[in-house]
């Protein structure tokens, strides 16, 4: 029905549309088509500044009005989302001022040397100077953006500080998990082929390496502590997602099979960002940036920055994977090992005990 409807409503306002051409067509052979068309012009002059105006307040209002729901200059909570705000406001300067300047002057002029009887336009098809100005100034400010968007984007992706956490974020439809080396600071070996899930071993760490019997996978939320460099090693199980963290100003794609890294610095804790922000449920958020199937939408993570100390405790309050999929489950089976073995024993002395008896009685 609602398709009905629809392909009804398209086909009425291609009639409209149809019949108001055909009735303007009329309009212009009664009042002479010339008339028609400077009377035209005149209208589409004005309406292109009306444009103009009611298109720049609309920017200015949507910037004003939509403030409080975007992420502010100074509201980065990390050293690089610092530099990555300053290279961001340079942009939009050098853009927001070319851009006003072209719009108005390109509507301006379409008003001011609209076609008139005692008018007469001026062309010039060649201009070196003017053609090496619009060519050298737009360059020299292009290489200079980019050069800044060049030097972070090798810093984040470059080495890490030595004293640099390590932490791996591995994506799948539709969640995010996150390892956590353990005391020797080392993450463990892993492979896809020992994925599994009915055995506590979702990101397929190898237990033969003895660096993963110390590591802690968690669902998250993903601990980081404030003012120490952390570093990041990401990956995907399924299919391409993207770590994005937007509160730090970065992002970085997880790919099935290609471990991608990068390497920030949290100078915010959450509950500074609470005080800051007046949210009492604020969280760093972990977005998903690329569209990764149906349950896109809902795959969120969250991040809590707090000191060394908080950390300390809430790593503390963890379990190794390998205690709860290996060491667990080998206590676990132990006893009930030890009780079936116990209950065949008396069956086996009764076995024994009767081999006598069979003797005598032959």
């Amino acid at each position: 029905m609602h398709t009905f409807l629809l392909i009804t409503i398209l086909l009425l306002g291609f009639i409209i549309t149809f019949q108001i051409a055909r009735a303007t067509e009329f309009v212009s052979i009664v009042q002479g088509e010339e008339r028609t068309r400077k009377q035209s012009n005149r209208i589409n002059a004005f309406l292109l500044l009306v444009f103009l105006i009611v298109g720049l307040f609309g920017v200015y209002w949507a910037h004003h009005t939509l403030a409080d729901k975007t992420l502010g200059f100074d509201s980065s909570a990390s050293d690089h989302g610092i530099k990555v705000d300053r290279m961001l406001k340079y942009t939009l300067i050098a853009t927001g001022i070319v851009f006003v300047l072209t719009q108005v002057l390109l509507f301006w002029y379409s008003f001011k040397y609209q076609e008139r009887e005692n008018q007469k336009a001026y062309y010039f098809p060649h201009n070196n100077k003017l053609e090496m100005i619009w060519t050298v100034v737009p360059a020299i400010v292009l290489t200079v953006l980019i050069s800044f968007g060049l030097v972070y984007w090798f810093q984040i992706t470059g080495a890490a500080p030595e004293n640099a956490a390590t932490v791996e974020i591995t994506g799948s439809q539709f969640k995010w998990e996150f390892r956590y080396p353990g005391k020797d600071g080392v993450l463990g070996k892993k492979n896809y082929k020992f994925i599994d899930e009915s055995n506590d071993n979702s990101l397929g760490l190898i237990w033969d390496d003895e660096a993963t019997h110390d590591d802690i996978v968690s669902g998250g939320p993903l601990h980081l502590v404030v003012n120490k460099p952390v570093r990041l090693v990401i990956g995907a199980k399924d299919v391409i997602h993207s770590v994005g963290l937007p509160h730090f100003r970065l992002k970085m794609d997880a790919v099935p099979g290609t471990p991608t890294t990068l390497w920030f610095t949290p100078i915010k804790t959450t509950k500074e960002m609470i005080k800051e922000t007046g949210q009492e449920n604020f969280v760093f958020e972990i977005a998903c940036d690329q569209m990764c199937g149906a349950g896109h939408t809902g795959m969120r993570g969250e991040i809590i920055v707090e000191t060394q100390e908080e950390y300390d405790q809430w790593m503390a309050s963890q379990k190794a994977q390998y205690k709860t999929a290996v060491t667990d489950k080998e206590t676990a089976a132990a006893p009930a090992a030890a009780k079936d073995s116990s209950a065949a024993k008396p069956a086996d002395s009764a076995a024994v005990a009767a081999k006598p008896d069979s003797a005598t009685a032959k």
